[in-house]
């Protein structure tokens, strides 16, 4: 797995995928400490960004623009001792997320896909995390969806 060692190496950037883009803004500690701060500010990047045309018709439905941080490996080692399943250490493992359909059974069917997927790739899956969401926020179009 010679990428990964080269991502441990030299970070994300890849100079050469670089190019200008309507819509996109940047925060970041160049020492990659993490903080709270970073996140409010992303945040407020998203909010001033909404001139960049992606919300449709349904303002609370948006467009999928998010953040990306780093992996809060603290708040997953608190819930790993309150869930009891082992974490290992930080650096030593990924996240991915997926909204899973809200049948349950549905829902079984794609995570079966997604282990299979993981298992196929050498890897295996620790802990499926329920992810707390607000659906009373969200708009007409997320919904039918939902």
């Amino acid at each position: 797995m010679d990428y990964l060692k080269d991502i441990a190496e030299n970070g994300l950037y890849e100079p050469s995928t670089e190019h200008d883009a309507c819509g996109v803004g940047l925060v970041a500690d160049i020492n990659g400490i993490k903080s709270q701060d970073i996140i409010k500010e992303g945040l407020q990047v998203l909010c001033n960004l909404h001139h960049r045309g992606a919300a449709g018709s349904d303002p609370l439905t948006g467009d999928g623009a998010g953040i990306l941080i780093q992996v809060p490996h603290e708040l997953y080692l608190q819930e790993s001792k309150n869930d009891d399943y082992t974490l290992p250490e930080a650096g030593q493992y990924g996240v991915g997320m997926a909204f899973l359909p809200s049948k349950k059974d549905l829902a079984e069917n794609v995570k079966k896909l997604i282990t299979t997927a993981v298992e196929n790739a050498g890897m295996s899956i620790i802990h499926w995390r329920k992810v707390p969401v607000n659906p009373k926020v969200i708009g007409t179009d997320a919904r039918k969806v939902q």
